[in-house]
């Protein structure tokens, strides 16, 4: 069963209040209940919009401020690029299935480093490597699949309209 979302609200006065806890939070706080897995939902007080976009994209760029960036100024022009061109939508689903894709993996990854410890290191590094190797060869048959489907081609330099998709090998081809 899923935990309810917490349900934040934004004053006029530009401050943030959670409802549930009756108490005034900050962006940081907000960061926090998303790090510990928490569903977070912030509407505009006086009108009842929806406003969590918001909120969630000022708790990026007050994390993009400190330490070292994820998102570099080349990444960000890049994204601005694919605003209002016939990709957006593509991109939108593409970065959203590479970070599920990403935290999958992590999670995985943690589980076999948790097995690797009971194990022989070479053949459970050689199945971490097998199965990252197959899960990313799935995900980009996905895309290209979701792209072809779309009935638009990708514009991507290199690649050739005859040449036929091969996967990449593994030792048991």
């Amino acid at each position: 069963m899923s935990q309810p979302e917490r349900l934040i609200k934004k004053y006029a006065n530009r401050r943030l209040y959670d409802a549930s806890q009756s108490r005034h939070v900050t962006l940081e706080d907000i960061r926090e209940f998303i790090v510990q897995g928490e569903k977070v939902r912030v509407i505009e007080d006086k009108t009842g919009d929806d406003i969590t976009r918001l909120i969630l994209l000022q708790v990026i760029a007050e994390q993009e401020q400190f330490g070292k960036p994820i998102l570099t100024s080349q990444v960000l022009e890049s994204m601005i690029r694919f605003y209002g061109n016939g990709l957006q939508d593509f991109l939108a689903r593409y970065l959203e299935t590479s970070i599920a894709a990403f935290a999958v993996q992590q999670e995985k990854l943690q589980d076999q480093v948790a097995k690797l410890l009971s194990q022989t290191p070479v053949g459970s590094l050689a199945e971490i490597a097998k199965q990252n190797l197959d899960y990313w060869t799935q995900l980009q048959e996905r895309l290209v699949a979701t792209f072809v489907s779309s009935g638009r081609r990708p514009n991507t330099p290199g690649t050739s309209e005859a040449a036929p998709s091969q996967k990449p090998r593994t030792p048991e081809s």
